[in-house]
């Protein structure tokens, strides 16, 4: 039996000496064990950083997608869409009902739209079919008569007008031959005959010794800056009647013209800058000499408008720059009102001059119609929420409603309704765009336009102070819009000079529309007048307010 416990004991030593083994191991393997860990655990971090830089980089580039696809679809409504900026205002505020808390808004949406339909009604709704002609044109008579036989045994007959038709004459091309009446006289002078000779006096021209009768000078500057209609066009049109003309020419006639008329645009422009408010533009146009700049480079068309009431004037000026040195030259010694769209070219000359700037409602209008458009088509059977865009452009939708519900009332009586109707909404716009401009993209549509709203949020709210100030630029927008269209024709001025003078007949007609007068009829009047103005006062009788309207029929 001593063998047992000898047996346990060399057993249990044995398991001893086995844990400490096991013991001595598990110390050596633990550092490893640590460090690897610690591996593990920096991987998992660098990974995670990895997978956190990623989702941001995924982020960034899903917001310039939806950006792109924004643009895209601005795009394509800019191309294949109607161009019109009016709104549909119903589901505007619909969409602006649907957004807010309560119903503040809505019934603010609701009194705009009662607004907008008691204004609509108000206005005078044309009566169906087409208008009678003008009583001012010249009528002739054609008598459609019975034969004998037709009218043999009747008691009387007369006449009746069953219709009109509008005629026209086509141009036709004459030589005007200019006889001059000479008398001769004999004188004795120191008991000598000498013969002396007396001319009648020819009628004044504008450009001494041209081949062109005032009449067709006329004729070319009203085509091509009221119709739209190229030199090389109508070098055409002569040259199938009969009058062989070269288009360089009447080029030469046109510039020539327009430096006798400047002393007429000068005086406008004086004339302009006694009026309270003045609107101004500028657009950019082709020249293709202009020394010191390349053919394609921009240069600019600037147009101001403005002038005492029924005394307004429309005046364009050309100039290669676009830089603030031309409003402080254009609007020197002015001191009212300036409406613009925001460019920051009018700046100095309002600093200047103490001008009051008046901001444009229709611009930035127009930058939330262009977000609310490209916002992705709604699907159908979901109750989508309405853009922040549309919810803005809702509420300057209130604005214009206004407009037109005050349009026919006097100044004090629009500066009232104003600022009992106006001003509350201006509040309610301010509001939400504090609110919100934080919560869109900077780069994306609507961000852009909130932040143009912003930084002319003071310009905007002018109008309301004055009840002779308008809500838009329009006028000025519309005044430069045939200077447009008629760049698509003549797409390009060859040098400054045609610029210039372009310049200068454009003022003219567009001045002659804005008054009342036939273009044709008071450019006409003014270069037969014109040569024989040898005083201030003689140019300023043929200012368009101050010269007689011509009847269509003269």
């Amino acid at each position: 039996m001593t063998g047992v416990p000898e047996f346990r004991e060399v057993a249990w030593r044995a398991c001893d000496i086995s844990n400490k083994k096991q013991q001595d191991k598990a110390c050596s393997l633990l550092p490893e064990g640590i460090a690897l860990l610690f591996e593990k655990d920096q991987t998992i971090d660098e990974l995670t950083r990895v997978v956190e830089i990623k989702s941001g980089v995924i982020s960034e580039q899903q917001k310039r997608i939806r950006i792109l696809e924004e643009a895209l679809r601005l795009s394509k409504i800019k191309r294949f869409a109607p161009s019109s900026e009016q709104s549909h205002q119903t589901s505007l505020f619909d969409e602006a009902e649907n957004e807010v808390d309560g119903n503040e808004e809505s019934e603010g949406a609701d009194e705009a739209l009662a607004d907008e339909n008691q204004a609509s009604s108000t206005d005078t709704k044309k009566k169906p079919g087409r208008n009678p002609f003008s009583d001012k044109l010249p009528r002739e008579q054609v008598f459609i008569r019975l034969t004998e036989a037709e009218k043999e045994g009747a008691i009387d007959t007369f006449f009746t007008k069953v219709k009109e038709e509008l005629d026209i004459i086509p141009a036709k091309v004459r030589v005007l031959e200019y006889m001059q009446e000479k008398a001769v006289f004999v004188d004795r002078i120191d008991g000598e005959k000498q013969r002396r000779l007396t001319a009648a006096k020819m009628p004044g021209h504008p450009i001494v010794g041209a081949m062109g009768s005032i009449s067709l000078m006329c004729f070319i500057i009203i085509a091509k800056y009221a119709d739209g209609l190229p030199l090389y066009r109508q070098e055409g049109i002569l040259s199938r009647y009969g009058g062989e003309l070269s288009r360089a020419t009447l080029a030469n006639w046109v510039i020539a013209l327009a430096k006798q008329l400047q002393p007429l645009i000068n005086l406008m422009r004086e004339h302009q800058q006694l009026g309270t408010v003045i609107q101004a533009d500028e657009t950019r146009v082709q020249v293709l000499k202009e020394p010191g700049r390349s053919a394609s480079s921009d240069k600019y068309m600037w147009v101001t408008l403005g002038g005492p009431p029924g005394e307004k004037s429309i005046l364009f000026e050309y100039d290669p720059s676009r830089s603030g040195e031309v409003p402080l030259r254009l609007l020197d010694g002015y001191g009212g009102y300036l409406q613009t769209d925001g460019y920051a070219g009018y700046n100095a000359a309002c600093l200047k001059n103490g001008m009051t700037q008046l901001g444009c409602w229709d611009h930035a209008r127009r930058y939330f119609k262009e977000a609310h458009n490209a916002q992705p088509k709604a699907k159908k059977g979901k109750n989508n929420k309405p853009s922040k865009a549309g919810k803005v452009l809702s509420l300057i939708n209130k604005l214009y409603v206004i407009e037109r519900g005050i349009k026919t009332l006097s100044v004090n009586e629009k500066y009232l309704q104003r600022q009992q109707k106006s001003i509350p909404v201006l509040n309610q716009l301010k509001a939400y765009l504090e609110d919100n401009r934080h919560k869109v993209p900077k780069d994306s549509l609507t961000g852009k336009a909130m932040t143009y709203l912003s930084n002319q949020w003071d310009k905007l709210n002018v109008y309301c102070s004055n009840g002779e100030l308008n809500i838009s630029n329009i006028l000025a927008e519309n005044a430069i819009r045939p200077f447009v269209i008629g760049r698509k024709a003549w797409l390009f001025s060859d040098t400054p000079a045609g610029a210039h003078a372009s310049a200068v007949h454009y003022s003219l007609i567009e001045t002659a529309k804005a008054n009342g007068l036939e273009p044709y009829e008071y450019l006409k009047q003014v270069l037969t007048a014109l040569p024989h103005a040898d005083t201030v006062d003689k140019v300023e009788a043929l200012l368009p307010w101050n010269i007689k309207k011509p009847g269509i029929s003269e």
